[in-house]
């Protein structure tokens, strides 16, 4: 993959694990944190690098809706969404940012995932009227916050072929939201992602307008307490991340991995729980994605993402048992230097055995200075 910002001065690439697969696109540009004010701002744009995958045929909606989480039959045309692909036992396989134009469904993936996506969907064709490509080598995917683009501006030799609108800015219809409900970070996660033509993302790189790295990206996701399919491993159910917000809906028909779903949901507890991590960066360390979290050296948890955010400092994601006590100072271990973890409850232990509950309550997070 050749980023079409590769040419924008102070390009840095990203390393194959910053975006998922090549690192073809832009870590930062010099000033990550500089870059990542603007970016909030919703006065920079990003190159994100994404997989994307498209579904046509007249039966599209209906047979994505019988097979991953989320409620696609109807779905109007320019309206966003997401959804999950489960194994059997409700466990995230693939996850994909949904949109339909009126005759062809876009999925934007992670780009590791798309052609692992795009052969499963494949594979489940059956005999219905519908087409899987994958078509993450003919477009790039530019994401900037707020409603109007920064490059809205810009003479484009082409218009976007697709627009997704994250809906991660509140609980979906059919969805459930565990974490608290006051002061949710991702109410103001307003995430707009175009899908457009290689000349098209050139010329908005060329257009003078200010650019954004990956690692601005990430941070502010994090402090979002943005889910994506990076903090996924294995074991991960949509409840351990709070998935069922914007991902699952929980009154539609039969699919792969809804008994888990509901059982967890109605009658069980999510055996992790996802936590954001407020880390000690005294030490100027910041431990990787995939590095253990530890109570008394005994592990308890996985990092799955790391920053450093403008302005909370240095943060990650992770994912903890369930019964880890949440005022617990945690450590990780970063270039031999031993790194302390505060947890912000993102679900909270309770989460889950809402059979007899008709909401949980309201659940007071660390507050942010």
């Amino acid at each position: 993959m050749t980023s079409a910002f590769a040419a924008h001065d102070g390009f840095v690439a990203a390393t194959p694990s910053d975006d998922g697969a090549t690192g073809g696109v832009a870590a930062h540009f010099g000033n990550p944190l500089g870059e990542q004010r603007l970016l909030a701002r919703g006065r920079a744009v990003v190159e994100l690098g994404l997989g994307v995958v498209t579904v046509t045929g007249p039966d599209r909606l209906s047979w994505l809706n019988s097979i991953t989480s989320q409620q696609l039959t109807g779905l109007p045309a320019g309206v966003s969404t997401e959804t999950l692909v489960l194994d059997q036992a409700g466990r995230v396989e693939h996850a994909a940012r949904v949109v339909d134009d009126g005759s062809v469904v876009w999925l934007l993936t992670e780009r590791g995932d798309a052609a692992p996506l795009a052969g499963w969907l494949d594979s489940m064709r059956f005999m219905l009227r519908v087409e899987v490509a994958d078509r993450s080598d003919d477009f790039a995917t530019i994401g900037w916050f707020g409603d109007a683009a920064p490059f809205a501006s810009v003479e484009l030799p082409e218009a976007p072929v697709a627009e997704w609108v994250d809906p991660w800015g509140a609980v979906t219809p059919g969805g459930w939201g565990y974490a608290s409900l006051e002061a949710h970070p991702g109410s103001d996660w307003t995430l707009r992602i175009a899908v457009v033509t290689p000349g098209t993302a050139q010329a908005i790189a060329s257009s003078g307008e200010p650019v954004a790295g990956l690692l601005a990206y990430e941070a502010l996701r994090i402090a979002a307490w943005r889910p994506t399919l990076s903090d996924v491993d294995e074991r991960t159910i949509p409840h351990e991340l709070d998935w069922l917000r914007s991902a699952v809906h929980l009154s539609k028909g039969c699919y792969r991995g809804q008994e888990t779903v509901a059982k967890v949901h109605n009658l069980g507890h999510p055996p992790r729980r996802a936590v954001l991590l407020h880390l000690d960066g005294s030490d100027g360390v910041l431990p990787a994605p995939g590095t253990p979290v530890l109570l008394d050296d005994k592990q308890v948890g996985r990092l799955s993402a790391s920053a450093i955010h403008h302005e909370l400092g240095p943060i990650g994601l992770a994912v903890v048992k369930r019964s880890l006590d949440p005022a617990a100072t945690l450590t990780l271990v970063a270039d031999d230097v031993v790194v302390t973890a505060a947890q912000e409850v993102i679900v909270p232990p309770e989460a889950g055995a809402t059979a007899n509950v008709p909401r949980l309550p309201r659940l007071g997070a660390v507050k942010r200075s």
